[in-house]
């Protein structure tokens, strides 16, 4: 049986999607505000400028640029960006040393928290931090496998970061 793949996603998986997301970065944030008000500045402005280089190099080049994919970052994208080339996104690859960044946005609050539990230890810190792993392998893991990336028209057409995950 073939998977049916959507044009626009529904509101409800874009919604999950980004409470995934959102949920990461602010568990971030509240752990690195324990060590500073800078730690917690300096966090959040790395997981925009990852979110604005995601717009802006990747989802402009998307089947769903302008449209509802599973994050809602085509119609995002659309808003400040213009449109790419759609052959590119199918034909660039990637690597795990190109996913770094991505991973380093659930590290360094670990790292941090780490820290913190050395210092001060806080059970508080250190169930934020296993709720941390658990939405960033579990909970991506999920939502990009059963809501978005099964359900992609992008993935059909040539997705690097299928290609990547996909290796044996």
């Amino acid at each position: 049986m073939e998977n049916l793949c959507y044009v626009n996603y529904p509101w409800w998986i874009v919604l999950l999607s980004n409470l995934v997301s959102l949920s990461i970065y602010i568990i971030g944030a509240y752990i690195f505000l324990n060590l500073g008000l800078i730690f917690t500045i300096l966090y959040l402005l790395y997981c925009f400028i990852l979110e604005i280089r995601l717009l802006k190099e990747g989802c402009v080049n998307c089947y769903y640029y302008g449209k509802v994919c599973g994050f809602g970052k085509g119609k995002l994208s659309a808003l400040f960006f213009k449109r790419g080339d759609p052959s590119r996104f199918s034909q660039h690859e990637i690597s795990w040393k190109d996913m770094i960044p991505d991973m380093m946005v659930f590290i360094f609050p670990i790292i941090g928290g780490t820290v913190l539990l050395i210092y001060d230890f806080s059970w508080i810190t250190l169930f934020l931090m296993v709720v941390l792993v658990i939405l960033s392998l579990a909970g991506n893991a999920l939502v990009r496998g059963l809501l978005t990336c099964s359900r992609c028209k992008q993935r059909e057409l040539g997705c690097p970061a299928e290609k990547l995950f996909q290796e044996k």
